[in-house]
C-alpha cells in the first residue's frame, strides 16, 4: 500500500517516503498499545458469539455475514484461545485504517502535518480506539469504509475508471462483514447521481466493479434465500429493541463525542464544507454526499450513532489538508497560538478517551474509573465465575444424572463461554436457541436433565416438568453487567413439557 501511495503522490519521492514512514510509525505505535493492553480482562460477550460461530463456519449467520467468524477461525487455529491473539486482526484493521486516513490526506494535497493530524485524529477517537480493543465485526466494517473512501479519492484524482474494480472488491467484502455498509453504498450511488461523477455510469469499469461486489456477496445472499432472510428478521428485532431501550437516542451528540475526538471536530466539519464547495474544484463533491446520504438514512431509520463512524476519516483527511494550508497563512504568533491550543485540547481529550476505553489496570483508580464508565469493559468480566459455578452444579448431580445432563443457556455470551472455555472444565457443549445456535439444533438423543443458565424462573415453570434453584453465581458486588444483574441463578430441570421438536421451535430467540 505504501509503495502505491508513494508512486502517485504529488510530493518529492524522498518526502513521500519520509511521510509514509511517519504514518507507519503512528499505525505501529497504536498496534503496540493495543497488544500491551488487550489481554488484561476477558472475552466480551459478543466475542464469545464470534468464537462459537467460528467453530461452525457457514456462508451466513443469523446476526452477521460470514467474514468475521472466518477470520476468527484463522486466529483460533494459529493462537488457540488467546485474548491477544484472537484480537490481532482487529488491531491490524484499526492500524490500517489510521494509515489509510493519513494516505488519503496526502492524496488530497496535504503535507506531513496534515497527514499526521488526520491519522492521529482517527487513532485517538473513541470509537476507532475501541474497535482495536475487541474482536468485533464493526472493526472490519470500519476498515472497508475507509479503504473504499481512499479508492474513491484515487478514482477522482486520477480520473482512471479502473479504480472501480478495487472499490467493488472492497464493498463486496464489506457486504460479507456488516450489512450497514449498504448505507455507504447508497451514499456512493447517490453521490454519483448528484454530481458530475454520474458520467462513470457509462464506464464499463463501473459495472465491472459493481458485478465484482455482487459476485463476492452472492454466497451470503444465497444463504439468506435458503434461510428465508432470517438475518432481516434478526435486524428488525434488534432495531426494535435498540429503539425501545433508547440506544438510538443522542445520535448527533455521538457524532462529536464518540465517533471522532472532540478537538478534531473542526477538521471534519471543515472537510465536509470544503467537499461541498469543491476542493478546489467540484470533482470531490461526491465525498460530501458519501457522508450526508448515510447520515440522513441513519437518522430517518433511527440508527445508532456509531454506525456512521467510518465516514469521518475521509472528512478528517480533507479537513487536515485544508487546515494545514490555513494555518500556514497565519502570522507566526497566531499560528503557534492556534496550534498550541488545539494540540493541548486534543491531548487532554485523548488521555481521557484512553483511560476510559483501554484496560490499563485490573484494579486501582484507573480500573475503577474505566469499569464505572465503560459498559463494554464490564461485559468482559465474570465468565470464569459462571463456568466454575456450572461445573459445581454439574458435579453435585448424581452420577446417573450427570451422564444424561445438558446445559441450556439463555444468551450467546453464555453459549460461547461454555463452548469455548468450557472444555477446560470438562463441560459438554451448550444448548442454545439464540441466533445461529438455534439453527444448529439440539443434541440427539436429547438430555433428560438440564442445567439452565440465564433464563428466568417463570420460563422454567412454564416450560419444564420440574425445576429447582441449584446455585446463585457469586459475582463480585462491583461487577454490574448483564450476567450479574439479570442472570445470576442456575437451575436444574427435568425435560421440557412439550416434545423437543415443538419446544425447540417455540424458544427461538434473537439477541
Amino acid at each position: 500500500m505504501s509503495s502505491v501511495i508513494a508512486a502517485h503522490s504529488d510530493v518529492p519521492d524522498s518526502d513521500s517516503r519520509a511521510n509514509t514512514g511517519v504514518l507507519l510509525a503512528i499505525a505501529i505505535g497504536l498496534a503496540i498499545l493495543h497488544l500491551f493492553t488487550n489481554g488484561l480482562y476477558g472475552f466480551h460477550r459478543d466475542e464469545l458469539q464470534f468464537l462459537s460461530d467460528a467453530r461452525h463456519l457457514d456462508w451466513g449467520f443469523v446476526a452477521y455475514p460470514p467474514v468475521t467468524p472466518f477470520l476468527e477461525r484463522i486466529l483460533l487455529a494459529v493462537f488457540g484461545v488467546s485474548l491477544i491473539g484472537l484480537r490481532l486482526f482487529s488491531v491490524i484493521a484499526q492500524s490500517a485504517a489510521v494509515f489509510i486516513t493519513g494516505a488519503m490526506a496526502r492524496e488530497l494535497g496535504g503535507g506531513r502535518l496534515a497527514q499526521v493530524a488526520a491519522a492521529l485524529s482517527v487513532a485517538c477517537s473513541p470509537l476507532p480506539l475501541f474497535e482495536g480493543t475487541e474482536f468485533q465485526y464493526s472493526s472490519f466494517d470500519y476498515l472497508w469504509w475507509v479503504l473504499a473512501s481512499y479508492f474513491v479519492v484515487r478514482l477522482l484524482k486520477t480520473d482512471n475508471p479502473r479504480w472501480w474494480l478495487p472499490i467493488g472488491v472492497t464493498l463486496g467484502f464489506g457486504l460479507l462483514t456488516k450489512y450497514t455498509i449498504l448505507f455507504f453504498i447508497a451514499g456512493i450511488l447517490g453521490g454519483l447521481l448528484l454530481t458530475r461523477s454520474r458520467r462513470y455510469f457509462l464506464s464499463a469499469w463501473f459495472w465491472i466493479g459493481f458485478a465484482t461486489a455482487v459476485v463476492i456477496f452472492l454466497p451470503n445472499l444465497l444463504w439468506q434465500v435458503q434461510h428465508n432472510f432470517i438475518s432481516y428478521q434478526f435486524l428488525q428485532h434488534i432495531h426494535a429493541r435498540d429503539v425501545g431501550e433508547g440506544r438510538a437516542e443522542h445520535f448527533f451528540s455521538g457524532q462529536f463525542l464518540i465517533n471522532v475526538n472532540l478537538f478534531a471536530a473542526p477538521l471534519w466539519l471543515a472537510g465536509l464544507i470544503c467537499f461541498l464547495r469543491g476542493h478546489p474544484d467540484s470533482r470531490y463533491r461526491i465525498l460530501a454526499w458519501m457522508y450526508l446520504i448515510p447520515l440522513v438514512l441513519f437518522v430517518a431509520n433511527q440508527g445508532r450513532g456509531y454506525y456512521l463512524a467510518a465516514a469521518y476519516p475521509m472528512l478528517l483527511a480533507e479537513g487536515a489538508s485544508v487546515g494545514e494550508k490555513w494555518l500556514a497563512s497565519l502570522r507566526p504568533a497566531w499560528r503557534y497560538t492556534v496550534a498550541g491550543i488545539s494540540l493541548a485540547g486534543f491531548i487532554c481529550v485523548t488521555i481521557y478517551v484512553c483511560v476510559l476505553i483501554l484496560p490499563f489496570a485490573s484494579d486501582g483508580p484507573l480500573a475503577y474509573f474505566a469499569l464505572s464508565n465503560n459498559g463494554d469493559l464490564r461485559e468482559e468480566l465474570g465468565w470464569d465465575t459462571m463456568l466454575k459455578s456450572v461445573v459445581a452444579v454439574h458435579d453435585s448431580l448424581p452420577s446417573q444424572q450427570q451422564s444424561s445432563a445438558g446445559i441450556l443457556v439463555g444468551n450467546y455470551g453464555e453459549a460461547g463461554a461454555i463452548e469455548i472455555l468450557g472444555p477446560a472444565y470438562h463441560l459438554s457443549p451448550p444448548i442454545s436457541a439464540t441466533n445461529s445456535a438455534w439453527l444448529r439444533g439440539y443434541p440427539h438423543p436429547a438430555p433428560s436433565t438440564l442445567i439452565v443458565v440465564g433464563l428466568s424462573q417463570r420460563f422454567m415453570e412454564n416450560n419444564f416438568t420440574s425445576c429447582y434453584l441449584a446455585a446463585r453465581i457469586p459475582y463480585p458486588r462491583n461487577q454490574n453487567n448483564e450476567e450479574s444483574r439479570d442472570h445470576p441463578d442456575i437451575y436444574v430441570c427435568g425435560p421440557p413439557r412439550q416434545p423437543w421438536p415443538e419446544f425447540w421451535k417455540d424458544i427461538q430467540a434473537f439477541g
